[in-house]
């Protein structure tokens, strides 16, 4: 493996993050982009701490989808107007 490599993949991608999560495209609920930006707590924070942080996230975006489910959810993208 390049040495290169290395070095990038130890410290971030090539063209960067910035946030976490902000090369991730808006999924068109605005509760489920707010879920996922949750994970921008998760640099510099220890990994014991990630499972909370996931966990969180992970429960959020349960509940938005037991909110659609049950019909109780926002536009679906094809509803809102947009492709999906």
């Amino acid at each position: 493996m390049d040495d290169k490599y290395l070095h990038e993949s130890a410290e971030e991608p090539a063209g960067g993050y910035g946030e976490a999560g902000s090369l991730l495209p808006p999924t068109g609920d605005e509760r489920v982009d707010d879920a996922v930006a949750g994970l921008s707590r998760l640099p510099g924070r220890p990994a014991e701490e990630h499972v909370a942080v996931l966990e969180e996230v992970h429960g959020r975006l349960r509940d938005i989808l037991g909110e659609l489910n049950e019909g109780n959810g926002g536009p679906g993208p094809a509803e809102a107007g947009e492709s999906p």
